[in-house]
């Protein structure tokens, strides 16, 4: 490690710790969703208000519902017919999950390639959790589709640090050492901030852990499995891991060579674009 990374590091984990850092909020939109969302009352129209109101996450949820993966025989051109084919729990955690795209905004070149190519990743990984969830497990696939919007979430603060640090934004090596090392914990404390289900405010720092044994299929399991079908046949890292050898991936009991399983998977990759 540079010793550039090892001070930024040392220096993150201490605002970290002393609750220095300046950490994002909540999109406005998230927030009065999450809020009308809390109503076990809500009817479909209430709710369709609350999210009408940012055109573009509407669209984008119009989009989902057409996906192939959710696709009915008649095509959904309106945000109502939209929540009331996923439901409104449903609705209201993949429009919070989808809107965290507002936050991915920088002023200079270099950080704003970085953040479209996190979230571009998270949307892939977003999309694939869906579907295994779905298709392999008991679990809520709305749930998944989050984990997987916010498993690199931690990356924005430190990007947001880099615009404010020359010396680290010119250093692409130790930028990307600093990342690795703590999105992850960066990522559990914005959960936690931003109050989001306890199921899920512990992913960022446990879906890198590809020895990790829990007791039951979880949701950072879902995660793991989708992180790494997505970075199958690239040059990095992750994709030279042994998937057999992945307890998550164990778990699922996958068939990564039947030609169904494969195709359901590569269009779920671009199911939140």
């Amino acid at each position: 490690m540079s010793k550039l990374a090892e001070k930024v590091q040392r220096d993150l984990v201490a605002a970290i710790d002393n609750d220095d850092l300046v950490l994002p909020t909540l999109p406005e939109v998230a927030l009065g969703i999450r809020k009308a969302a809390e109503d076990p009352e809500i009817s479909v129209s209430t709710l369709s208000k609350v999210i009408g109101r940012d055109t573009a996450l509407s669209a984008r949820l119009i989009k989902v519902v057409n996906s192939p993966l959710l696709r009915a025989t008649q095509e959904v051109t309106d945000l109502h017919t939209a929540i009331t084919r996923l439901g409104v729990n449903y609705s209201s955690n993949l429009a919070i999950g989808l809107v965290m795209e507002q936050i991915f905004h920088a002023r200079s070149e270099v950080v704003e390639q970085k953040m479209r190519e996190v979230w571009r990743r998270s949307l892939e990984v977003a999309g694939v959790s869906y579907a295994l969830c779905r298709s392999h497990s008991q679990l809520m696939p709305d749930q998944a589709a989050l984990g997987g919007l916010v498993h690199q979430i931690g990356v924005l603060p430190i990007l947001t640090y880099a615009e404010d640090h020359y010396e680290l934004l010119s250093d692409p090596v130790s930028l990307n050492h600093v990342i690795e090392h703590i999105h992850p914990l960066l990522g559990d404390k914005l959960l936690s901030v931003w109050e989001f289900p306890e199921r899920l405010v512990k992913l960022p720092g446990l879906y890198q852990d590809f020895t990790r044994q829990s007791l039951q299929l979880d949701y950072v399991d879902l995660v793991q499995v989708a992180t790494l079908y997505c970075h199958r046949g690239t040059r990095h890292p992750l994709a030279r891991l042994d998937l057999q050898e992945v307890p998550a991936f164990r778990k699922l009991d996958l068939d990564l060579d039947n030609p169904a399983l494969c195709l359901d998977l590569e269009e779920s990759r671009s199911m939140f674009y």
